[in-house]
């Protein structure tokens, strides 16, 4: 039965872990690779209910399951943010009102666009940058070197148009 069990539980976490991958993968625009996945996906999960439904009788295989389950979720998303797919948008909003971050951020390879924004206490710096996610630790670590009181807003955006990124996102 351990044999069994152990079997239950690993098909689970394959089974989750493809499922997240591919509702991540979908959410972001790749149809054809979540397609792929979701072939693989709907097997591996007809295996495992069908152990689990064969062994309903045992309350064990049932808790495996479930346990498998959000395994899965772990380590889908575990995976998610390492292969880390897509780009952020960042804005930032400095007190300082100079060009001295936008400058180091350009120096780090970052697209950076600035200008003089005015807030309540007086000019600010507003900055929009495009990265990639994978760059995303790097450039907030950057930013609050520099700024430690910066503004700091991340989104995901999902559609491009028009500057010197798009060709390059498109590929």
């Amino acid at each position: 039965m351990f044999t069994i069990l152990l079997f239950i539980f690993a098909i689970q976490i394959v089974y989750v872990t493809a499922y997240t991958l591919r509702t991540i993968l979908t959410l972001k625009g790749q149809k054809y690779i979540a397609a792929s996945i979701g072939t693989i996906e709907v097997v591996i999960y007809v295996v495992g209910l069908n152990m689990v439904l064969s062994y309903l009788d045992q309350i064990v295989s049932l808790i495996v399951y479930a346990v498998g389950y959000g395994m899965g979720i772990l380590l889908g998303s575990w995976i998610e943010e390492k292969i880390a797919l897509g780009y952020i948008t960042v804005k930032v909003i400095s007190d300082a009102p100079n060009y001295k971050l936008a400058e180091v951020l350009r120096d780090k390879g970052y697209g950076v666009t600035a200008w003089i924004g005015h807030g309540r206490d007086g000019e600010r710096i507003m900055m929009e940058i495009l990265a990639k996610r994978k760059n995303r630790e790097n450039l907030y670590k950057n930013i609050l070197e520099i700024d430690p009181k910066a503004f700091v807003i991340m989104v995901e955006p999902r559609e491009f148009h028009g500057g010197f990124w798009t060709k390059a996102i498109k590929r």
